[in-house]
């Protein structure tokens, strides 16, 4: 299992449990996706496994985030370094 979820007073939180690779993450930002549509959360918190993730981790992170930012839906990451909230530009929890 790569991710898993739960959501708590309309945020819907996400956890992922190790830096993502060109095989899989697709299948991640594709589940995400599907967990907004499916909660229509107030916010979304991803909790990441490493302050500096993988490029494969930061590309679905940015997948993320865009779909969410369409939806207007704030994103937030958690365990992120300053340096990769500032690439994604979200903020902390």
């Amino acid at each position: 299992m790569l991710i898993n979820h739960t959501v708590r007073h309309d945020v819907l939180h996400v956890t992922l449990h190790r830096d993502l690779d060109v095989t899989n993450r697709a299948a991640v930002a594709l589940q995400v996706q599907a967990l907004v549509q499916e909660h229509r959360p107030s916010r979304v918190i991803i909790a990441v496994p490493t302050a500096e993730p993988t490029p494969a981790t930061l590309s679905a992170l940015a997948r993320a985030h865009r779909m969410c930012a369409s939806l207007g839906i704030p994103l937030t990451l958690s365990g992120a370094s300053a340096r990769t909230r500032r690439l994604l530009d979200v903020n902390t929890p």
